[in-house]
């Protein structure tokens, strides 16, 4: 059963080729495009999530990811 976001596919694609078209600005490679990412994950954590939340937030984070790479590799 797929997920339901309550953001509108619109709203997501909008704001990910604003933060694309930033990477590319900054000629940011494959890794540092990561590491950013990674970082932007860490402070909406730190920042946002109660201390006591945090790791398995993180985790479900890091679950989504891995099966989002998995639902691509046909592609």
């Amino acid at each position: 059963m797929p997920i339901t976001s309550k953001y509108s596919d619109d709203q997501v694609e909008n704001i990910l080729a604003e933060v694309a078209a930033v990477l590319e600005k900054h000629g940011a490679t494959p890794e540092l495009s990561l590491m950013i990412a990674g970082n932007i994950a860490t402070n909406v954590l730190n920042q946002n999530v109660a201390a006591s939340q945090r790791k398995a937030i993180a985790e479900k984070f890091a679950q989504a990811l891995i099966s989002s790479i998995e639902d691509n590799t046909t592609h």
